[in-house]
């Protein structure tokens, strides 16, 4: 995801700081959740909520209180009550936020012992809801805007995520079984859709999947028709591409299944 993008996006409309913590919360989620830190990322997911529902509080002008005397429930049952509020911020975010915070209150309470355990199905829940979540708050803060880098934003924010991906300080790891140089640069690029990336960047991704630097030239040389140059040297996947990704995705999945 286009942090940066998505979050000077949602400040045109909603306030910064609270856009901020749930931009920072939400990415928190997906990459506990790709650690297969099934606790964790329905922690984050729920922090994201309170995140959300803040930023909607002020956008809506009702009082917001400090520290812990914000709860959650409380105010979506007050945001309905904000008068000339558009129906996306008084109604149908704060349902989807219940949902989402339904889950992060009870994760592992109300759990049998006798079952399967089913922390992965909740973080998953939770992580889906949020991303339309966040798809939904960014669509109503880009109202009017530009509409096709708004789809572009939202068709990534809910793109599938994957327990095999990990990232470290910015840089990503894809641990895919025989994984080829030109996959790990096409998984690079497909990682950062609808962003672009610079042949530098695919080039040092592909080194640190321990392949030579010239195998990693080699490898971006030959994404050719997968990829759209913008002339400065930054790539795009195009739908060859991101089909070509998607199938290397599939395997991984099949392999582990």
């Amino acid at each position: 995801m286009a942090d940066d993008a998505v979050l000077k996006l949602l400040k045109a409309r909603l306030p910064a700081r609270h856009a901020t913590a749930a931009v920072k919360h939400f990415r928190d989620a997906v990459l506990e959740y790709q650690k297969r830190k099934w606790d964790h990322a329905t922690a984050k997911a729920g922090q994201f909520v309170e995140a959300v529902l803040k930023a909607l509080t002020v956008h809506a002008g009702l009082t917001l209180p400090t520290g812990r005397a914000f709860k959650v429930d409380v105010y979506i049952n007050q945001l309905p009550k904000a008068a000339g509020a558009d129906d996306t911020v008084r109604l149908t975010i704060p349902r989807a936020c219940r949902f989402i915070y339904e889950i992060a209150s009870n994760r592992g309470a109300r759990h049998d012992p006798d079952e399967i355990d089913p922390n992965e199905m909740d973080a998953t829940s939770a992580l889906n809801a949020s991303s339309w979540v966040l798809a939904e708050l960014l669509r109503y803060a880009q109202k009017g805007g530009d509409l096709a880098q708004t789809a572009a934003l939202v068709a990534g924010l809910m793109a599938r995520r994957y327990p095999f991906i990990e990232e470290v300080d910015g840089r990503v790891y894809f641990h895919v079984p025989d994984i080829s140089a030109r996959g790990v640069a096409l998984l690079t690029l497909w990682h950062r859709y609808p962003g672009r990336a610079a042949r530098a960047e695919l080039i040092a991704a592909v080194k640190r999947h321990r392949f030579t630097i010239n195998n990693a030239n080699v490898a971006v040389s030959r994404l050719g028709g997968t990829v759209d140059d913008d002339g400065q040297g930054l790539l795009k996947l195009l739908i060859p591409g991101l089909q070509e990704a998607e199938r290397l995705i599939d395997r991984a999945q099949q392999r582990s299944a």
